[in-house]
């Protein structure tokens, strides 16, 4: 494993978390390279769980973890995330990126009021994440290295501040002042200085020493800002491209891209979501698989799996090999279905259309299996079920992906790699 990249290949939660705590044994240092706290990655070792909104995952290992460029960061939660590492007793070295974007105050507010005030809801966390990207994208947001130096700070501050009020203003929100503002962040500042390198320049210089990588996504592929559900996405590229970008490298540097996908599928928020259950099975479904954001604690909308969308993510990921989480949840289950096609007005569609519009028409074409009853102890693919087998092996083969990993359960020792 030199530069291993691990992507949702759904709408996010799909177990990324547990995925890149599983590889990370074998890695020298783990990055995050997109989204912010709207993110959750939750890593089960024995009876202690580790919830995560900013950190990589591989903190959990002890590894060095480094937040890149593509990141929002809020200062607040960083500094919460790393002391609740060091109460833990993990010992890790951070890095972080001095282009990565900081949320602020009234980016938070923001989101909240356009939430709220919208006909037609996003299903934002309101984390401030959408309305901090768009800061960077107008040339106004404050980065790391900025948000650092405490005179530069302020004068960024009070640059932003006059535009923040009047847009605040109009949805009747009073903006934080510079005053308290400057009293919370501040010291956080001085608390996070310390992490400061150049994370781009930092991964290749580990490339060159033959370190072992591991990119971390947050979010999914169908909630990236251009190849997703738009405009029920986020507002990052939580895709194989955003990665290079988010980071820092060159495409050559990739070795293995790992597609995570869930044994069914979730979505929190609003969207179209083709393969939706409702009634007694979904419920089922979502109290069996704990589906509630680790961010939100929202209930998740649950339903079957949906290979069209494994198939678009892969195409555009390019993934070399893809990881089933959950399967553990379907065990016990009479039967099965897999979506393997859509259908809109008497057309079959084997790929996500461009058309958010579309998809909200099409309606899923499936395929049926038996259901399966998971053994307690797990050692090989040998040891799954006939029927199981079968399920994974219909996977591989519409998709054209081998699954390398699967994950039969929340601790990391429920892990099989399949050879």
């Amino acid at each position: 494993m030199r530069l291993t990249l691990v992507l949702g290949a759904q709408f996010g939660d799909e177990g990324k978390g547990k995925v890149v705590d599983f590889l990370a044994a074998n890695a020298d240092v783990v990055v995050r390279f997109n989204g912010g706290n709207n993110a959750g990655h939750t890593v089960v070792v024995g009876d202690k769980t580790y919830k995560f909104h900013l950190v990589p995952s591989g903190a959990v290992r002890g590894k060095v973890c480094c937040l890149a460029s593509g990141m929002a960061i809020n200062p607040s939660v960083l500094v919460e995330e790393i002391e609740m590492l060091k109460r833990a007793g993990k010992r890790f070295k951070l890095l972080i990126d001095p282009r990565a974007q900081i949320i602020m105050p009234y980016h938070i507010l923001l989101d909240g009021a356009k939430e709220k005030s919208a006909r037609k809801k996003i299903g934002t966390t309101k984390r401030g994440i959408g309305p901090c990207y768009a800061d960077r994208a107008f040339r106004s947001g404050i980065r790391f290295c900025e948000f650092i130096e405490p005179k530069i700070f302020k004068e960024r501050l009070r640059a932003a501040l006059p535009f923040k009020r009047r847009e605040l203003a109009s949805y009747g929100i009073r903006c934080p002042s510079e005053k308290k503002i400057l009293k919370e962040f501040l010291p956080l500042a001085r608390k996070l200085k310390s992490y400061e390198a150049d994370v781009s320049l930092f991964i290749q210089k580990a490339l060159k020493q033959k370190k072992r990588i591991l990119l971390e996504g947050a979010q999914g592929f169908f909630l990236d800002n251009d190849f997703g559900t738009y405009p029920y996405v986020t507002s990052s590229h939580p895709i194989t491209g955003g990665a290079l970008i988010g980071i820092g490298i060159p495409p050559g540097s990739l070795e293995r891209i790992i597609g995570v996908a869930k044994a069914y599928c979730t979505r929190v928020g609003s969207g179209p979501f083709v393969t939706e259950l409702k009634g007694k099975l979904a419920n089922f479904i979502r109290e069996k698989g704990m589906e509630y954001g680790t961010t939100t604690g929202r209930p998740r909308r649950v339903g079957w799996l949906d290979l069209v969308m494994l198939r678009t993510a892969s195409r555009i990921c390019g993934f070399t090999e893809l990881a089933i989480t959950k399967l553990d949840v379907l065990s016990g289950l009479r039967k099965l279905k897999v979506c393997y096609a859509y259908k809109h007005c008497g057309k079959e569609h084997r790929e996500v259309p461009a058309n958010t519009f579309e998809v909200e028409k099409c309606r899923p074409v499936y395929r049926e299996f038996k259901g399966f009853k998971l053994p307690e102890k797990i050692k090989s693919i040998k040891d799954l079920p006939k029927e199981a087998r079968i399920y994974l092996r219909f996977i591989e083969k519409q998709v054209k992906v081998p699954i390398k990993i699967i994950s039969y359960g929340p601790e990391r020792k429920q892990t099989i790699f399949n050879r």
